[in-house]
């Protein structure tokens, strides 16, 4: 890829692993790097609410002991127990920030690039800045750090299935927090997707400040928008 980007997909001999490992990161260290970033989002298929993304750096060197064997996919975990290892990869991360970008510029820039922007946001927080970084699916192409994009990432690099877990504990908390404001769309339960009873509650109220108006479901769930103006994709 230009500018130091490679994307590794399912067939570079991962297909079907869900346990990550540490093989990128001993790898990237063994070539003399040592603040490996790792990026994943949380949110991007929501019809609410903003889209997030978290940065882990693992310590330099570790062994994949501790948290960073318990480290999954963040789908694959309880709620319980994300909230619990999101405390412990806080506490025993080099570093690690998040970022956000709003319904509002999910609606004005599309998903994609919201995607982007938030984990852009959560690198550039970072201090000092990471030397590599491990991206689950997205290529930052606006940034110059060397990168490694992975398909299914978060089921196969420790640092990006615990930056998956910072993402969606801290998503889940605001959609929690927007549930007080907006109950009738009972956001603590489905965290803004697109299920039947979120459906059937914008039908009925129509859509509040945070829902993503550009969606399809949206536009199709509530008419929204007239016909010259497309729905994104998500």
């Amino acid at each position: 890829m230009d500018g130091g980007t490679k994307e590794v997909t399912a067939s570079d001999g991962a297909r079907g692993h869900t346990c990550p490992t540490l093989l990128q990161e001993r790898q990237l260290w063994g070539d003399g790097f040592e603040r490996l970033a790792g990026l994943d989002e949380a949110g991007r298929g929501a019809l609410a609410g903003p889209v997030v993304a978290a940065a882990a750096i693992l310590p330099f060197d570790c062994a994949q002991e501790g948290v960073w064997a318990a480290v999954h996919d963040s789908k694959q975990i309880t709620p319980s127990r994300r909230e619990r290892l999101a405390e412990e990869i806080q506490a025993q991360a080099a570093d690690w920030k998040l970022g956000e970008a709003s319904a509002a510029e999910i609606d004005a820039i599309g998903i994609a690039p919201a995607t982007r922007l938030a984990m852009h946001r959560a690198v550039l927080a970072l201090d000092p800045p990471p030397d590599h970084l491990l991206i689950d699916w997205v290529q930052l192409r606006a940034l110059n750090t060397p990168q490694q994009s992975f398909t299914r990432g978060d089921q196969r690099v420790v640092s990006i299935a615990a930056a998956s877990i910072l993402a969606k504990v801290h998503r889940d908390r605001l959609l929690r927090q927007l549930h007080t404001a907006y109950p009738e769309y009972g956001f603590a339960g489905h965290k803004g997707y697109g299920v039947q009873t979120h459906l059937e509650a914008i039908a009925r109220f129509g859509p509040c400040p945070v829902h993503r108006r550009s969606f399809a479901p949206m536009r199709h769930q509530a008419g929204l928008f007239g016909e010259d103006q497309p729905p994104q994709s998500y």
